[in-house]
């Protein structure tokens, strides 16, 4: 086996890390930096980061992964970045930033205006039955939002790309990015992997020209050479080749060996998503699209819970009322919840959430909630009760892409924070009824990320051949037969009639808030 070493660079929502993965699926060096904090909010709903601050947060555990692994650094054949997605950074004619990166996770809205847009375009989007999918859609996207209330700032703009097209250009100087990182609200025409051929194309309707974004580099190919001036600060070997890589869910998909469709991808992070790798271009559901894989010429089916299991420490922090002061006081506090909720019986005892806390494309009224309360109900049952509204959601994502598919997916893959509980993997292969794996690391997106390098440098004859090397399998979680029918009876008899019961509510919702306090 080859003494060769892949630099994997993972930026997620919490935390930056770099590690030296090996072609056996080994990361034998990982460093981390926990962001402070994770994202600036000067307003209600905002989600803000300074975008060099993540430059910063590379360079420290380039530094530090240096310190400590030095002797590896001389095997190190090719580096690799993945990155959140749909987090837009704006630039000026020099590449500096205009403005802070605005996260996924952020809540603003624009209007929704068209006028941007050819009339006509409307007309079709009202046929189509696509007006509120696509108000939805223009109300989410950053770059409408710059237009709208930072006319001054757009007007400076000459760049606009994600975060991974920034910090591609931070390490090697070339404006540029992956199309399996441009995903979210760009004009990337998801089958072709490259940009609409227009800026008035009817599918274009984010408003970005098209000679703002960065060039497209498919998978796997050469993106650039890290800069001489950063390989000296942090100790690399000069001249080492930046490959095109992925987003940080796809990369995680990859990680966990879900090559096929009948094995599942769930990721348990800050937002929570299922996926399902196919060998052609094939919708998630009606106006989602699939995302381009982590491997070229593949792509990924793919539905996101927003703030997935982030709800489990918003619960704990905002409605238990714990005075949590570090990381290791909010672990023990989710290990305790996590052992308590198994002395509940599936179905949290009537209580049933629905973890709708954005709306979606497919539904744009969408509202979170949660029925069924009585004076049995504890904390503990609404924890366990937002676990499983969360693998509620996921299995519906699921059934949607086996009819798609025509196929039934036989196993599912776990990865995230939450994928270290025990329990909450239990449950997951309760409610699926399928096996539940985890794989030989809970870095699941550098160990992704080091396939697609080994991959580039042709350490492996084809993707399968590289999985089969680097992915292992560790615990197993088998369902339990009485606890999956409960949770049969709960997904077909109350979940799936939660929705179209409470969509007329959901619709009006927006009538009952005060907007004037988020402000």
């Amino acid at each position: 086996m080859s003494e060769k070493l892949i630099l994997a660079i993972d930026i997620g929502s919490q935390s930056a890390r770099a590690g030296l993965v090996n072609a056996r699926g080994e990361i034998v060096g990982l460093e981390k930096e926990k962001y402070d904090p994770p994202y600036i909010s000067e307003h209600k709903g905002e989600a803000v980061q300074d975008p060099d601050y993540y430059f910063a947060c590379i360079k420290k555990v380039l530094t530090r992964l240096h310190q400590h692994k030095g002797s590896l650094f001389k095997h190190i054949a090719g580096v690799t970045l993945d990155t959140v997605r749909d987090t837009s950074v704006i630039l000026d004619e020099h590449y500096r930033p205009l403005h802070k990166t605005i996260l996924w996770m952020d809540q603003r809205l624009g209007s929704g205006s068209m006028d941007h847009r050819p009339k006509w375009h409307a007309t079709i989007f009202r046929l189509l039955g696509m007006m509120p999918t696509m108000k939805l859609n223009l109300r989410k996207s950053m770059s409408l939002w710059y237009r709208e209330n930072c006319p001054d700032l757009w007007a400076k703009m000459k760049h606009y790309g994600n975060i991974s097209s920034y910090l591609t250009y931070k390490l090697t100087g070339e404006w540029a990015d992956s199309p399996a990182s441009i995903i979210g609200h760009y004009p990337l025409d998801f089958p072709h992997c490259a940009y609409y051929k227009n800026d008035k194309a009817i599918k274009n309707f984010f408003g970005i020209p098209l000679w703002a974004l960065p060039r497209l580099v498919p998978q796997g190919e050469v993106i650039g050479k890290i800069t001489d001036a950063l390989a000296k600060e942090v100790g690399l070997p000069l001249g080492l080749p930046l490959f095109s890589c992925a987003s940080d869910k796809a990369c995680e998909t990859l990680g966990v060996g879900a090559l096929t469709k009948d094995i599942a991808a769930i990721s348990c992070g800050t937002a929570s998503t299922v996926e399902v790798t196919v060998p052609r271009y094939k919708e998630s559901q009606p106006f989602l699209p699939a995302y381009p894989f982590a491997i070229k010429d593949y792509f990924n089916m793919d539905v996101q819970i927003y703030r997935g299991y982030w709800m489990l420490n918003w619960f704990v922090e905002y409605f238990c009322r714990f005075d949590i002061k570090t990381d290791e006081q909010l672990l023990e506090i989710l290990d305790s919840f996590n052992k308590q909720m198994m002395k509940i019986p599936a179905g949290s005892d009537g209580l049933i959430l629905q973890a709708y806390w954005q709306p979606g494309l497919d539904r744009p009224f969408a509202r979170g909630a949660i029925i069924g309360f009585s004076d049995l109900h504890t904390s503990v049952h609404f924890y366990r009760a937002i676990i499983e509204g969360i693998a509620f959601a996921l299995r519906e994502a699921l059934e949607s892409f086996e009819r798609r598919n025509h196929r039934k997916v036989k196993e599912i893959r776990i990865s995230g924070g939450g994928s270290q509980s025990d329990e909450i993997c239990q449950i997951t292969a309760d409610m699926f009824g399928v096996p539940v794996a985890r794989v030989q690391t809970f870095e699941t997106s550098l160990l992704g990320a080091g396939i697609v390098g080994f991959l580039a440098i042709k350490e492996f004859a084809n993707p399968k051949e590289a999985v089969a090397a680097m992915v292992h399998k560790s615990t197993v979680f088998k369902p339990r037969v009485h606890e999956h029918k409960i949770y049969d009876s709960i997904f077909y008899n109350g979940y799936l009639k939660i929705y179209p019961r409470l969509k007329p509510i959901h619709r009006n919702s927006d009538k009952f808030i005060d907007h004037d306090s988020k402000k």
